[in-house]
């Protein structure tokens, strides 16, 4: 081969390789793209599963920020995105080594992650990581995601409420303390959830924390939501918060402390 032959070869290759970057780009828009007509989403969504690389998998996170009409559509898309991500990054998509298998995995746990620093919503891409990796990292993931945020304003909470609902699985003094920062959040929903996830997670060491965040909660249903979750576990108060408790619960004709700690509904 010539040179201007050799020239011509790689001309042709980056222009091969240009024109393939701009088919994913138009692809990954066309599957988030809410104004599309629905067929011509899931046929881009099914080609970016086809090709199968972690790029496309990046691509199929994307569909996790779009909202579509019908909502039953929605989930079916967002079901095949994430059916797709997974199978990308499990390297079910093509013949690969293991080497290579692992590499993919890594890179879509990579992509994943960082949607879930951004997003608005991380209900599918929290599915995702719990579907590519092992418990101790998938328990790590979302405590270091949690603990990012922090407890002032923020205009959308529901990265917080997705994380705190995905950590009631999860069991020890590292989770329940990471929970445990979020009673004092100025968000009233946040802390509504944070107080549910201690209850979920069941370890009698919160006590002193929920006892302790009645003292400057306003909120009702938060204060409700403490009682019952004391009768439904049947959890006693220590004898040396008795006092606080029943300064904090005073005013509410829902629920009370017998003397023995332990808390009834009226």
């Amino acid at each position: 081969m010539g040179l201007f032959d050799f020239l011509k070869s790689g001309a042709r290759q980056d222009s091969s390789g240009a024109k393939s970057d701009r088919k994913l780009d138009s692809l990954i828009r066309s599957a988030s793209d809410k104004r599309a007509q629905q067929y011509d989403r899931d046929d881009a969504l099914r080609k970016l599963i086809a090709i199968g690389t972690a790029e496309a998998a990046e691509g199929l996170l994307k569909r996790f920020s779009v909202k579509v009409d019908p909502s039953i559509t929605d989930e079916d898309e967002k079901q095949l995105a994430y059916e797709g991500i997974v199978a990308i990054g499990q390297g079910l998509k093509g013949e690969h080594a293991e080497d290579e298998k692992a590499a993919l995995r890594r890179a879509v746990v990579e992509y994943s992650r960082n949607y879930c620093r951004t997003a608005e919503n991380l209900t599918w891409a929290l599915k995702v990581l719990r579907a590519l990796q092992a418990d101790d990292e998938y328990e790590a993931e979302l405590l270091d995601l949690l603990t990012a945020h922090d407890t002032e304003y923020t205009r959308n909470v529901e990265p917080k409420v997705n994380l705190l609902g995905a950590i009631e699985a999860l069991r020890g003094e590292n989770a329940r303390k990471a929970v445990e920062a979020y009673l004092g959040d100025v968000n009233e929903t946040v802390r509504f959830h944070a107080v549910h996830t201690l209850f979920e997670q069941g370890d009698v060491a919160a006590i002193p924390s929920l006892v302790a965040m009645l003292g400057e909660e306003e909120s009702v249903r938060i204060k409700n939501k403490v009682a019952d979750g004391f009768v439904r576990l049947g959890w006693r108060v220590p004898n040396e918060l008795h006092a606080a408790f029943r300064a904090r619960m005073a005013g509410s004709y829902d629920y009370r402390m017998r003397d023995d700690g332990s808390v009834e509904k009226t």
